[in-house]
């Protein structure tokens, strides 16, 4: 179903820094480019917030009948320390350490990211190049920087050279950084820098003699500067053009802007419609990070390995706390925020797994459809997850109040009701029912012997009986709701 054209997605743009109408270049097509890891260590849960957005974000597009050309790279080569100039490459600096191949180290981590993003339940992208697959085209680019004049090379490196890209273009219009406070702000060279100007940056970098990681090019054996990957592999699978581009809050500089600067040199257009930012996930009230130990990883949470939370937590569960947050806000990291986000999860799938006992009736006391537009509405903000939570909060009460005979829907709404909060739930937010796995059908089993076992111990009058079934589940975390149609339970 065309859904999109009935909804009117309104998107964040980083660029214009305002909402606006969400208008692909393609009527019925997205094209969506997103930065993805660096593979030289695990993937933090930091990372994977960033991730997430963007999964939910490609998840809805799809839901509302998109036809989308989702990509994500993973960066295996040219990723210096400190997202400088200088140093070493990430992946040959743990290559070192190790005393492996690089692209061993590459491997480990690419199946790591894997396999963590598949634990929670992303969906892959239709395309995901890595860098060192697109060498020649990186120096394919750069040639076409350097006969356009706004890149030089020095001594085997090639740079691209701000200061004249920005005196017929604007050189921060991503981040809003004026070039004279960029001058006034930088540090001189220290005359071992083969640079013009501190604010260059580097396209191609000449390999000293430790670099493991080179490749041959017209101007020395190097490899590629950082910013350029995303540039090249951007064009070649989206166009010159193209509708999204995402990635965390950190990317917008110097990354970004310096992306918008090389493509707009190659093709004299503005590369990006929609540029949208995540941000950040905080830990200990500071921003988790691998540089300063700050994090924790997303398969310690599943598996209650680490020092920060209380026990462990489903994929599920964590994917719910993140989208109970806009993207585009702070997330603070806790054990009581997560604990208390597992008793939403679970009171949101309880009323999920009632919903196949739901019975039409001849008249509905809920405007179902008034309440599906509102989720729309929430999501056609700028992606409000947390709206479009509460949205499906409001749900669930219907449900309940549907077992207890307080309200009603009709067949046609019963049946939009039910597609409107599957989709959402699992479509669009990438919920997993957990609360079905791990042996729970065992669970209700021996939930309902004893519901049985305490009705009959009520009809014999057996109140003591009855009183310690009932109270010996609520010490497990089963509460038991008794109503006209009989006792049903939820597990908190």
């Amino acid at each position: 179903m065309e859904l999109y054209k009935d909804n009117q997605l309104k998107i964040y743009n980083s660029l214009s820094k305002s909402k606006e109408l969400f208008k692909p270049v393609t009527e019925g097509r997205v094209g969506m480019y997103v930065c993805g890891p660096t593979v030289y260590s695990n993937v933090h849960l930091g990372n994977v917030r960033t991730f997430m957005s963007f999964d939910m974000v490609f998840r809805y597009l799809l839901h509302l009948g998109y036809k989308v050309r989702y990509v994500r790279n993973i960066t295996d080569a040219g990723h210096l320390e400190n997202d400088a100039d200088e140093g070493e490459d990430r992946i040959s600096k743990r290559a070192r350490l190790e005393e492996i191949e690089p692209m061993e180290v590459v491997q480990r981590y690419t199946v790591d990211f894997h396999e963590t993003v598949a634990e929670y339940n992303f969906l892959p992208p239709s395309i995901e190049p890595t860098a060192t697959g697109h060498i020649v085209e990186q120096i394919e680019m750069i040639h076409e920087i350097m006969a356009k004049g706004f890149a030089y090379e020095v001594n085997g490196s090639v740079y691209f050279d701000v200061l004249k890209y920005n005196e017929s273009s604007h050189y921060g219009i991503l981040s809003g950084r004026k070039m004279e406070d960029a001058i006034h702000n930088s540090r001189a060279l220290d005359g071992q820098s083969d640079k013009k100007n501190p604010q260059d940056f580097a396209l191609w970098k000449k390999a000293d003699e430790r670099h493991i990681m080179r490749w041959p090019s017209p101007w020395s054996d190097g490899f590629p500067g950082w910013h350029l990957e995303c540039s090249v592999m951007s064009t070649k699978y989206l166009g010159e053009q193209f509708d999204i581009h995402g990635g965390g809050m950190d990317l917008k500089f110097p990354h970004h802007e310096c992306e918008i600067a090389q493509s707009h040199t190659c093709s004299g257009k503005q590369p990006v419609n929609y540029w949208m930012h995540a941000n950040m996930l905080l830990l200990n009230g500071q921003k988790m990070a691998k540089s300063t130990g700050n994090f924790v990883l997303p398969k310690e949470i599943i598996t209650g390995d680490n020092s920060v939370l209380s026990k462990a937590f489903a994929p599920s569960v964590v994917r719910f706390f993140n989208m109970q947050a806009q993207y585009r806000s702070i997330l603070d990291f806790a054990s009581d925020a997560l604990e208390a986000s597992e008793k939403g999860y679970n009171k949101l799938m309880e009323a999920v797994n009632s919903l196949d006992n739901i019975e039409a009736n001849k008249t509905s006391t809920f405007d179902v459809a008034s309440w599906r537009q509102q989720c729309y509405a929430a999501m056609n903000d700028d992606f409000n997850t947390p709206i479009l939570i509460a949205h499906l909060f409001e749900a669930v009460k219907v449900i309940n109040q549907i077992k207890e005979n307080k309200a009603s829907l009709n067949a046609e709404d019963l049946e939009s009701f039910k597609a409107t909060i599957h989709a959402f739930v699992f479509d669009v937010l990438g919920l997993t029912n957990e609360t079905k796995q791990n042996g729970s059908d065992k669970i209700d089993g021996v939930v309902e012997l004893l519901i049985k076992l305490r009705k009959e111990a009520r009809d014999n009058k057996d109140w003591a009986l009855s009183d310690q079934i009932r109270d010996e589940l609520i010490a497990l975390g089963i509460q038991l709701k008794d109503g006209r149609e009989g006792t049903t339970f939820s597990i908190n």
